[in-house]
């Protein structure tokens, strides 16, 4: 019935138009009331919206047919005025058009090449640049995966240096999360689910996953929404889940809870989370099984019991330094290490969040993980620990710039979400996305053809990676984990170029713990106590 209605909607109405019409004036051109040429135009308009509506490629035709078309032809003549009478697009700027198009395109093996050189202003302060070698290598196909896993874990797990990012079922619908999962298992890398659950969407087509769990502690909780470890040892035990990640905090509204209003929580997106149908489903700011440091080394190392030994991690954006450092003093004085750390950026994205935490709350990602690295190397904690960089990762350039400031590999969601067909109409806080990413309304997500946008997912991870193998031989190395800081420069000014070995500093292995003369380390490291997440008193 739904998908009755919809086809009825306005999304079809020129569709319906051009059909009726079409039927009306042959009835009039049967009875030689002439009006051929009106019949030949509704005709090729009705065979246009039926093509539209049945072919695989473009989501937005699916839902839009005819009218749709309306976009492309827009984003040509858009595409064709900046080209020859604007200014060159400014990839200072977060997923600027240049960075979008290359998306697209390697996710639709479409030519990534163009021609006359850079378009950016490369005398602009901030810009950046990589340092290439004289004597350059042979690019290695595929970069090296890496071994998650400290001492402490028996069943460590071979990651991709690119993986999707957490996006939960509810802020993105069935379709989308599957073509995710499908394509990451076409390609040997890790989906992670978000922390709306582990649905039976991301189990149905067999890619890894990483359950992340936050503090609504959705498919592992009790019905008052605490830690259920029974629950959480029931779904952990599922071979497809590789590994689990604790959320702390969200990029992009971090410290700031979720409400999933009850008109919203379906029967599938209450068994995903374990909550009553039709009931506003909250996950709080904090969580309740842990409150201080040392208990939450606590739960990680329960986790990894329950979980018979696999990697455990957090995710969190950096806010309060001395809280982090308090995290690594809770390691050092438990013995429990997380396997894995995962540093989400300010300029992260999400389905909805206040303006305010969008824009002006949480440490951006550069300065969260440079920070979380060094914490770690001065505490000694590094060897045993993988970091993780989430935040507006989509290019090559973005992960080999994230590995020189400390990651071992980089999550992506919004250039995954493109590869699913993604037109950032921004309405994903409606319900009413147009190409089926972000919604839970059957009709709309018809328009996603999983099989189609999987084999997207796919190109664009392996074509990412293999420009990730061809900037690491440019530079005359052979895999991503040589890049030094000083293989990466910035502009400052007119006449001033820093190296980052130049521009930031990098603490020494146990620095920290000695003693550093580094004033911000010091004083965070003055501030923080195992104990408590408080700031200790001088």
């Amino acid at each position: 019935m739904r998908m009755l209605q919809a086809f009825f909607s306005a999304r079809y109405f020129v569709f319906l138009l051009a059909a009726g019409g079409g039927t009306v004036l042959a009835a009039v051109a049967i009875t030689g009331g002439g009006w051929t040429w009106a019949l030949v135009a509704a005709l090729a308009l009705t065979a246009l919206g039926v093509h539209d509506i049945v072919q695989a490629r473009h989501s937005l035709l699916r839902n839009y047919p005819i009218v749709g078309h309306a976009r492309f032809m827009l984003e040509e003549l858009r595409g064709v005025v900046r080209q020859y009478f604007l200014e060159g697009d400014d990839e200072n700027v977060p997923f600027s058009r240049n960075k979008r198009s290359v998306v697209y395109q390697r996710a639709k093996e479409e030519l990534d090449k163009r021609p006359f050189g850079t378009k950016l202003n490369v005398y602009a302060p901030a810009f950046e640049w990589l340092n290439h070698s004289i004597a350059p290598k042979q690019p290695v196909p595929q970069p090296d995966r890496l071994i998650v896993g400290s001492p402490d874990c028996s069943r460590p797990y071979s990651i991709s240096r690119l993986n999707i990012s957490a996006m939960s079922f509810g802020a993105l619908g069935a379709n989308a999360i599957r073509a995710l999962n499908r394509g990451a298992r076409m390609g040997g890398f890790a989906h992670d689910t978000g922390e709306g659950g582990c649905s039976v969407h991301h189990l149905e087509e067999g890619g890894d996953l990483i359950w992340e769990i936050g503090s609504g502690y959705f498919g592992c909780r009790t019905p008052d929404g605490h830690f259920s470890p029974e629950r959480f040892s029931e779904r952990v035990a599922l071979e497809q889940i590789r590994m689990v990640e604790i959320k702390l905090s969200q990029g992009a509204k971090p410290g700031h809870g979720g409400v999933l209003l009850g008109a919203k929580v379906t029967p599938e997106i209450a068994a995903a989370r374990g909550v009553p149908v039709g009931v506003d489903c909250v996950s709080p700011p904090g969580h309740s099984a842990f409150r201080t440091p040392l208990e939450l080394m606590r739960f990680i190392g329960e986790l990894r019991t329950l979980s018979g030994g696999k990697p455990i991690g957090f995710k969190l954006c950096i806010g309060l330094e001395w809280e982090f450092i308090a995290l690594g003093k809770a390691m050092l004085e438990t013995g429990i290490r997380p396997d894995f750390i995962v540093v989400d950026g300010g300029e992260g994205g999400t389905g909805a969040a206040p303006p305010e935490f969008m824009d002006h709350v949480g440490m951006p990602l550069r300065d969260g993980l440079l920070f979380a690295h060094n914490a770690l190397v001065g505490m000694n904690l590094r060897k045993d620990i993988r970091l993780a960089a989430s935040g507006r990762i989509a290019s090559a350039f973005d992960i080999a710039r994230a590995i020189v400031l400390g990651a071992d590999w980089c999550n992506s969601g919004r250039g995954f979400m493109f590869a699913v067909g993604c037109i950032q109409a921004q309405n994903c806080h409606t319900g009413l996305c147009p190409v089926g990413v972000g919604t839970q309304d059957p009709a709309r997500q018809r328009a996603l053809v999983i099989a189609d946008k999987a084999e997207r997912v796919f190109h664009l991870h392996r074509n990412t990676l293999a420009t990730l193998g061809e900037l690491v031989a440019a530079v005359g190395l052979d895999r991503p984990g040589q890049l030094r800081p000083h293989h990466f420069s910035r502009r400052l000014g007119p006449d001033r170029v820093e190296t980052y070995d130049r521009l930031y500093k990098f603490l020494e292995p146990g620095e920290l713990l000695a003693g550093t003369d580094d004033p911000l380390f010091r004083a965070a490291w003055s501030a923080a106590r195992a104990d408590s997440f408080a700031r200790a008193q001088a």
